[in-house]
């Protein structure tokens, strides 16, 4: 076998992983949480079906590469979860650190295209970037409501704390801005955030 086909290869058996890295979001139709593959999976299909909704030009494949790739780092770094404050503390070094292992593993040229689109997607600078965190926010949202707020009644999380999470990146699509703000206030209403 040749050594980039090997190389390769090492790396998809790698990122089988991420089907045992379970997340806080719970799945819909079962009483369990999902995992890093279902996230990554579900985001990519949300990039080209909801992509008409930026606010701006998007090279839609690159959001999904983006997208299927960005939690690839939780297979060292773990799942940090979004309202933990003390794990987000430490959360961009342990990710780092499991970008270069996992990302080392292939070879060269895909090395790097990888990592600079993870990095991107971290440095949420770029329209892409900015879309796929956009995504990345509004898909455990929507699980997040459509099971009752089970999550964030779990953690005791409030309003405040999902609008700052996401405000950041209203500017990105005006439409998901607000389903999202929405779907905040008609959570709060409900009782599924504090207030």
């Amino acid at each position: 076998m040749k050594e980039r086909l090997k190389k390769q290869i090492y790396f998809i058996l790698e990122i089988d992983k991420m089907k045992n890295l379970y997340r806080q979001t719970y799945v819909l139709n079962d009483d369990r949480k999902e995992n890093d593959a279902e996230h990554s999976w579900h985001l990519a299909i949300m990039a080209f079906m909801l992509s008409e909704y930026s606010n701006h030009t998007i090279d839609v494949l690159k959001v999904m590469k983006m997208v299927l790739i960005h939690d690839i780092v939780e297979i060292d770094a773990g799942d940090t979860y979004c309202y933990d404050e003390k794990g987000n503390s430490t959360k961009a070094e342990r990710e780092e650190t499991a970008a270069q292992r996992i990302f080392g593993l292939l070879p060269e040229d895909q090395r790097d295209e990888y990592y600079m689109l993870w990095r991107e997607f971290e440095d949420s600078k770029s329209n892409e970037a900015r879309f796929a965190a956009v995504l990345d926010r509004l898909q455990p949202l929507m699980l997040n409501y459509t099971k009752k707020g089970i999550s964030w009644k779990e953690h005791g999380i409030y309003k405040e704390q999902v609008i700052n999470r996401n405000k950041e990146y209203f500017s990105q699509s005006d439409e998901i801005a607000e389903l999202i703000l929405s779907l905040i206030d008609d959570a709060a209403q409900k009782g599924w955030l504090k207030t």
